[in-house]
């Protein structure tokens, strides 16, 4: 029986860029389940639901539990920048088999706050009670912080399909400190499995620095790799093909041979 991955899209996105992952991994024969968080699927142009500016990463969390539950087998989790983070919450609740974390959102206790993450969400953090509130970057900030490995005309398709995001989730990757809920809290004695945390030396949303620091809480189970020409957006970016030919590898080498 081949093994199944579910991937879980970051901010402002929905199934739709798991395009070529999917593909990708389907051609090597693996299942592959994407999804599109609560709020996500609409269309771009229309405003989005007041409700979305609430939403909590558990909220999130709860939807993709119920839907991994579903599934026939458990799966290989892959999760894409607060997909990424979202993956390690499931995690540790004992729904993976193994983590793929590309250019991760950081869990609560490491600091997130660069220099260049604050440029990234310089026009949402303005806004009062931001954390209350749908939000979506410029067009400007998301090719700064996301899409800047990207050709022009591609930076511009591709922003041209982000939908909004919660406010309040940002808030919760950001400002952990100050969440009573503490909704991005992840219990790293609970993540007893394979987990690849790759990051992009050109990533200015999820910098490498950040993201080492989340191999180092998974430790002795996590295998950190830096792709020191790579970007945040490494499910597009020219040379995608390397990161995740880089991906299946390391699954042949922790998963599949392990079961075989």
């Amino acid at each position: 029986m081949s093994e199944t991955i579910f991937m879980i899209h970051g901010m402002w996105g929905s199934e739709w860029y798991w395009g070529n992952y999917k593909k990708f991994f389907e051609d090597k024969g693996y299942k592959c389940v994407t999804t599109t968080l609560r709020y996500h699927d609409i269309d771009p142009k229309d405003s989005p639901p007041p409700e979305l500016g609430k939403t909590s990463l558990l909220d999130y969390a709860e939807d993709l539990e119920k839907e991994i539950r579903q599934l026939e087998t458990t799966p290989i989790i892959m999760g894409h920048s607060m997909g990424g983070l979202l993956a390690q919450i499931l995690g540790s609740r004992g729904l993976a088999k193994a983590l793929v974390l590309l250019t991760p959102a950081a869990p609560s206790g490491i600091m997130v706050l660069k220099p260049s993450v604050m440029k990234s969400f310089l026009s949402i953090q303005t806004k009062w009670k931001f954390w209350q509130k749908p939000m979506r970057q410029t067009f400007g900030e998301a090719v700064y912080s996301m899409l800047n490995l990207l050709p022009p005309e591609e930076q511009k398709r591709t922003y041209s399909k982000f939908v909004y995001e919660s406010g309040r989730a940002a808030f919760e990757i950001g400002y952990w400190f100050l969440d009573s809920s503490h909704a991005s809290q992840v219990d790293e004695s609970k993540i007893n499995f394979p987990v690849l945390v790759i990051a992009g030396g050109k990533d200015r949303i999820t910098p490498a620095s950040v993201v080492r620091k989340v191999a180092e809480k998974y430790k002795p189970y996590s295998t950190f790799k830096l792709f020191d020409n790579h970007a945040h957006w490494v499910v597009g970016e020219p040379g995608w093909e390397e990161v995740a030919s880089f991906a299946a590898e390391w699954l042949s080498e922790n998963i599949n041979d392990k079961h075989s």
